[in-house]
């Protein structure tokens, strides 16, 4: 078991800034996934920790022991890259002992390690195979297995599954899931820019962005309650949607009038000083229902798409409202130009000022 703090870690290069003040405690046996857009620097991050890539400034201690200048392969470190790197002409079995041999190992001691891990893996049948003659979600546990043998304190994922197909990266995203249940222990960071991934794997989330962090907590955390724009549009799948507005009654229940018409409510406590309070409502697709009484948007649909459990609607930007896009649950057909009012739930509804949330002030 390993935990890991990260005491206001930067990285530049030349005068450049790639990040900088990252503060972050990670508890031994969490996993951790780092998510942001692209330049955002989260695989920079992982590769500091690795010591692959230098610290420019701040520290990084692993089990309370200060690394910035310990070498990689003595951090007690295993880094799983994006492609898969295997010896093509080494089998299986080969390609995960080799990193022992290397530490002169044991004969009984790399077998042990190496059949533990195929057992885990499911790799035992095809540890006698070269690499092509394995699937690519296959050559991917090889390269997981090459990292358990070598039971390091703390596990290190750049992508993993970015190469795979669509199927692929379902199934060996499960068993990267049910992994992590076998060895509850081990300390693992998990970069991704799949918020599936991310969603589905990670105890807690780190949401980086502009160089620094925007957020970090559970998954849930984060899509019920980001706290600022960014994360509450980038959380999410279509992204949350976005108006202008003015806080236009206050108390336990805040009312909303929407630029370019509309009203809603949201359970979010105001007090007198917020009255007029220019903000931005912001409700995801998947929490809009259509309404006949009063709504919070009414548009034109300019498109719809069918994907059998739900249904995607897209209506026509209009005056100061952005385009919006609504999720149905089942099949909505025939709604292609058609005019359609929108409500939501008031506990649904986020406000924002200054891009910053009401709920975190």
């Amino acid at each position: 078991m390993a935990d890991l703090k990260l005491t206001e870690i930067g990285k530049s290069y030349g005068e450049v800034k790639i990040l900088d003040g990252i503060n972050l405690d990670i508890e031994a046996g969490e996993l951790i996934v780092f998510v942001g857009p692209s330049g955002c620097g989260k695989s920079t991050l992982l590769r500091m920790i690795a010591g692959l890539e230098r610290i420019s400034s701040g520290s990084l201690e692993i089990d309370g022991t200060l690394v910035n200048e310990v070498p990689p392969a003595q951090r007690g470190i295993a880094m799983v890259f994006q492609s898969y790197a295997l010896y093509p002409h080494m089998t299986v079995r080969d390609n995960m002992a080799f990193a022992l041999k290397i530490a002169k190992k044991s004969p009984q001691e790399i077998e042990k390690a190496v059949d533990n891990a195929a057992r885990i893996l499911q790799l035992t049948p095809y540890l006698d195979r070269l690499p092509k003659a394995l699937s690519g979600g296959q050559r991917q546990r090889v390269a997981i297995g090459r990292a358990i043998v070598r039971d390091p304190k703390v596990y290190l994922f750049d992508e993993p599954l970015s190469n795979l197909d669509a199927a692929l990266r379902v199934a060996t995203r499960i068993e990267i899931a049910q992994l992590k249940e076998q060895m509850p222990d081990r300390t693992m960071i998990y970069v991704t820019h799949d918020q599936v991934e991310a969603m589905t794997l990670a105890s807690r989330i780190v949401v980086l962005a502009g160089g620094g962090i925007s957020q970090v907590g559970t998954p849930l955390e984060l899509y019920q309650k980001p706290q600022n724009e960014f994360v509450a549009q980038f959380i999410g799948s279509p992204a949350m949607n976005l108006l202008a507005g003015e806080i236009t009654g206050t108390g336990a229940m805040t009312t909303v009038r929407l630029t370019g018409g509309g009203t809603a409510q949201a359970a979010i406590a105001t007090t007198a000083a917020d009255m007029g309070l220019q903000i931005n409502l912001g409700v995801r697709p998947e929490d809009l229902e259509p309404t006949e009484g009063p709504a919070l948007y009414t548009g034109v649909v300019d498109i719809f798409e069918a994907l059998g459990e739900v249904t995607l609607l897209y209506f026509e930007p209009q005056g100061d409202h952005h385009a919006m896009i609504a999720k149905l649950p089942g099949i909505h057909s025939g709604l292609r130009r058609a005019t359609v009012s929108l409500t939501a739930d008031p506990a649904s509804v986020h406000l924002f000022h200054q891009g910053q949330s009401l709920l975190y002030r």
